[in-house]
């Protein structure tokens, strides 16, 4: 399943995804919290939607890692963290989501 976010958005979220790593969890600033919560938002709805095929690209990946712990129990996550790895192709061309 492709991500439907723009190119513009999936910066926009690999910004925000690197300032929030660069300070401690509580210092996020609101506008970059606001970015990050939108877009696990979607994101776990496309994974629910999908709940047993949904593979996450690199910068998915990325984000779900940083929430975690949000999801350290729930066993739809732990199965699309499986099939990102069961999937990973390293530094591939492909980002929209979709197998090589």
């Amino acid at each position: 399943m492709a991500n439907p976010a723009t190119p513009a958005d999936r910066f926009k979220i690999r910004q925000a995804l690197e300032r929030a790593r660069n300070c401690e969890p509580d210092a996020v600033d609101r506008n970059t919290s606001a970015i990050l919560e939108t877009a696990i938002t979607n994101l776990w709805q496309r994974i629910q939607d999908a709940p047993d095929s949904y593979v996450l690209n690199g910068d998915e990946f990325a984000l779900f890692n940083y929430f975690r712990v949000r999801y350290r129990d729930n066993r739809t996550a732990q199965l699309a963290v499986e099939r990102f790895w069961n999937n990973y192709r390293g530094n591939s061309a492909n980002s929209d989501g979709g197998k090589t």
